[in-house]
């Protein structure tokens, strides 16, 4: 018997934001679906969390890079589970800073492939089943670069310009049929072990002590900020929004 409760799903379920938006949804009565690529010991780690503090999870790997990959996940989720009443597609895209000339071919697609394409195929896969029940949102975790280019960014500038514009177009194919579409400008460091903390390495302590107290993005506060999109009033819904530290310069007023 499939589970009765909402679903969420989350692709992109590491331990920053993708992993505590779907503890908060959990918490909230939903079941919670996990996918990331890699390290299945994390993903069952956090799948236990929710588990353990009376949720409900499943966990799955995923590469999202694979063909049919994120269509199989949502049919899969939808037949075995439930319907999912809301995701969250929370991938990265960045390929490290690199001059023009150090940006090949490749590595400039395999941005696009990753912020672009693969949110289009999970829109293509899920909004046509959110649309024909009237209901359903989709999250969009978004970052500076879809917003303003800067030098050695050209594929991740580029890549998540275009996530920026696909969900303005989802938005106004789908928000009259009840989906809601959200881009969230993450516009800032996240306090995230797997993402920057592996970035930083041993130094990622220290980089958070010189940021000072709520000097760095909460990911548990930024999961309470998507629970609240995921369940606006339709009279007053949310497109776009950014999040930053209370001491960071925004990114539209940053010279």
């Amino acid at each position: 018997m499939p589970d009765q409760k909402p679903v969420f799903l989350v692709l992109g379920a590491g331990a920053g934001i993708g992993g505590h938006v779907a503890k908060r949804f959990a918490a909230g009565g939903y079941h919670a679906v996990l996918a990331r690529r890699s390290d299945e010991a994390g993903l069952q780690r956090l799948v236990d969390d929710i588990r353990d503090s009376g949720g409900e999870a499943s966990g799955k790997l995923l590469d999202a890079s694979l063909p049919d990959s994120i269509e199989d996940l949502v049919e899969d989720v939808e037949r075995s589970i439930g319907p999912i009443h809301s995701a969250l597609f929370n991938l990265g895209a960045q390929i490290g800073n690199r001059r023009l000339e150090d940006t090949t071919y490749k590595a400039f697609e395999l941005g696009w492939r990753l912020a672009t394409f693969a949110p289009f195929r999970l829109a293509s896969a899920l909004l046509p089943h959110m649309a024909q029940r009237g209901t359903g949102s989709l999250l969009v975790t978004s970052a500076t670069a879809a917003v303003r280019g800067n030098a050695g960014q050209h594929s991740h500038a580029a890549a998540m310009g275009g996530r920026r514009m696909l969900c303005q177009s989802l938005n106004a194919e789908f928000a009259p049929k009840g989906v809601h579409v959200a881009h969230i400008v993450i516009d800032g460091p996240v306090d995230a072990p797997d993402t920057l903390g592996k970035m930083l390495s041993d130094s990622f302590d220290a980089y958070k002590a010189s940021k000072g107290e709520d000097g760095i993005i909460d990911p548990a506060a930024v999961a309470e900020t998507y629970w609240h999109l995921a369940h606006q009033p339709r009279s007053a819904w949310t497109h776009e929004l950014d999040i930053r530290p209370y001491t960071d310069t925004p990114w539209w007023n940053d010279n």
